[in-house]
């Protein structure tokens, strides 16, 4: 471990960028910095990494699957110049399919749980995307917002419903691209990834890339928000699917097994849930101690990394993902009301409670 740490506090004020320009938006995604987490690696004694991918350019580890997406779309002839692309989403796969549908002269819908926050609805509007919020039901009511979206599309000429959950276009792209780029920056010494899973793409792809690349040896974790079924699923070997509660999370958890996830499910080597407590505590823990300004998901993902550190002992390499960061959720996650609402705003650390600016 200690030559890899030895290269994250190499040249800390300098980021290795590519040796020529890129070709727009659409060449920017990807190959975003591993950060080292300085003070969890330490407490630990493991090294603690995490893949930065709140610096796409569209802000979030979604705008990979979009790109996926829409580039196999258009390889397969389903999609032509002047087309339209619509998507259900609870937010970040939206807004990449925003920024991409800009980039390649695509018309783009988006239909979304009414659940989410303003922050998001408000940037894609912005984007240009047609957005229609839509009452948050579950995947099994036709009124759906994913079948609304695949009815929509349906109904036009030259359009296709992106289908983020069970095309897996989307996993492919993490396994083209997020595995890989964990791998070279890791050194090929990575010996765990975590991270929760809404579509099961980044977790899919990413997995299936390093256990390939590692000849079995990473061993791939799923992180759970409380309320989704896919803890139980993989610690039982796939005979229960178990939910009570709900969570602040937005965009992870999961009443089924999606397609995408379902092309690597029987590989993951083990799950942890959650709660919202701890990942509220992280949350305001990164932004005091690293400087980090992350959403929920991502303050989740860490916790896991954590316990997965803790589980696996000392000198371990554990990756994991940095989905986006707390802008398109401030209003409600530095909100000292929305948090008492929550019975949250007690999870917050005494002296971290400063940051909960908003009222």
């Amino acid at each position: 471990m200690q030559s890899i740490t030895a290269a994250f506090r190499a040249r800390p004020l300098a980021r290795a960028f590519t040796s020529r320009s890129v070709n727009g938006f659409l060449g920017a995604i990807g190959n975003t910095p591993l950060i080292r987490l300085e003070k969890l690696s330490k407490q630990t004694g493991c090294n603690i990494v995490a893949k930065s991918e709140l610096q796409n350019p569209g802000g979030s580890v979604k705008d990979r699957a979009a790109l996926g997406v829409v580039t196999d779309a258009e390889e397969r002839g389903l999609l032509k110049p002047g087309g339209t692309v619509v998507e259900g989403t609870a937010g970040n796969t939206g807004i990449g399919l925003a920024h991409v549908c800009r980039a390649r002269g695509y018309r783009c819908v988006i239909f979304m749980p009414n659940t989410q926050s303003q922050e998001k609805i408000d940037l894609l509007r912005m984007l240009g995307a047609e957005v229609y919020p839509v009452p948050a039901v579950a995947y099994e009511n036709p009124a759906n917002y994913n079948h609304q979206a695949r009815d929509f599309a349906k109904g036009l000429p030259n359009a296709i419903w992106t289908d983020q959950f069970d095309n897996t276009a989307n996993a492919e792209a993490h396994y083209r691209t997020t595995g890989p780029e964990i791998w070279e920056q890791t050194q090929g010494k990575v010996d765990a990834f975590i991270c929760a899973t809404g579509t099961g793409g980044t977790l899919a792809g990413i997995g299936r890339a390093l256990k390939e690349k590692s000849d079995g040896k990473t061993q791939i974790w799923l992180a759970d928000p409380p309320g989704s079924v896919l803890q139980s699923y993989i610690s039982s070997g796939g005979k229960l699917t178990e939910r009570s509660g709900g969570s602040i999370t937005e965009g992870i958890g999961q009443g089924r097994i999606t397609n995408n996830l379902g092309t690597f499910v029987k590989n993951v080597d083990g799950a942890f849930t959650i709660p919202d407590e701890k990942s509220i505590a992280m949350l305001y823990e990164l932004l005091d101690t690293e400087g980090l300004y992350l959403g929920a998901s991502s303050a989740l993902n860490v916790v896991a990394a954590v316990e997965l550190a803790k589980k696996l002992g000392p000198g371990k390499t554990i990756a994991t993902i940095l989905c986006d960061g707390a802008y398109r959720y401030q209003s409600r996650l530095f909100s000292k009301k929305w948090l008492q609402a929550k019975g949250l705003e007690s999870a917050i650390p005494e002296h971290l409670r400063k940051y909960a600016v908003l009222d």
